[in-house]
């Protein structure tokens, strides 16, 4: 599958898989960043991405990003829609900083990583007075015996 990409600054590579068995690609801070503590920050990605019909694409963060940069995914996982391609419409990660020091992104960083997801929208909402009888349980109930 050919993906339609927009690179905002062309010096900054174009996104790649970086090993034959990766289901994500890299994506990369296209300015110096600076992430204060706790605060949500947005870093953008260089990239306008044009998703293909019944896919969207879902954007995390690279996994050592914690661990190097004491940095997370805001909203835990970013989810850009098919229409979300025009012009101005650069995917951006949005993280915070859960140490209490300032943290530096530099531009080019590889920072983030995106996937195509397939889709199946649903055709139709049934509502019904009842779904099952019988309830599963909540939030740790497969680990109670």
């Amino acid at each position: 599958m050919k993906l339609q990409v927009k690179r905002i600054n062309k010096t900054l590579p174009l996104p790649k898989y970086h090993t034959v068995g990766s289901a994500a690609f890299d994506l990369y801070a296209r300015v110096n960043t600076i992430i204060p503590p706790f605060k949500p920050t947005i870093i953008p990605l260089n990239l306008i991405v044009k998703v293909p019909i019944n896919h969207f694409l879902m954007l995390t963060c690279r996994s050592s990003l914690p661990m190097k940069k004491n940095l997370f995914v805001a909203n835990s996982v970013g989810i850009i829609d098919q229409d979300y391609h025009g012009d101005n419409d650069e995917i951006g990660l949005q993280v915070i900083n859960f140490s209490k020091n300032k943290v530096q992104i530099k531009k080019g960083a590889r920072i983030a990583q995106a996937l195509l997801v397939k889709i199946t929208k649903a055709s139709l909402f049934a509502e019904k007075k009842v779904l099952s009888t019988k309830s599963r349980g909540g939030w740790g109930s497969t680990d109670k015996k």
